[in-house]
């Protein structure tokens, strides 16, 4: 079965920064496009990030130049690397296959992991 386990996230002030990873087995993790996802509270879950088997990447605007995001094929691992928090990105992130060109994940995935909070105070 896929599993995907998402490291503890954290509460940071604003500017801070904070590395996210996603730990993926039971799948084939260099074939999928892989991506996060993030929900706060009251919203409808959003696509952040999304990054190709072959390292293209893809950003939500309103993280573009704030966020990274990148991939370990060999260890089977997704990383967001997140600056210049911001209290808007408070959230519960969530890794997850994507597409594109709207970063969205399949209509029929139904593997999602417990996801980590992510506070951002003033």
């Amino acid at each position: 079965q896929v599993q995907l386990v998402e490291s503890v996230g954290g509460s940071v002030q604003a500017g801070g920064s904070l590395r996210l990873s996603c730990r993926v087995s039971g799948v084939f993790f260099g074939g999928p496009a892989m991506g996060w996802f993030g929900q706060a509270l009251g919203k409808e879950r959003e696509g952040i990030s999304c990054i190709s088997p072959r390292a293209s990447t893809y950003y939500a605007d309103s993280v573009l130049g704030r966020f990274t995001i990148s991939r370990n094929n060999a260890e089977n691992t997704l990383y967001l690397q997140m600056n210049s928090l911001k209290p808007e990105d408070t959230a519960m992130y969530y890794c997850a296959p994507c597409t594109i060109p709207t970063i969205n994940w399949p209509p029929d995935f139904n593997y999602w992991g417990q996801g980590t909070q992510v506070t951002v105070s003033s």
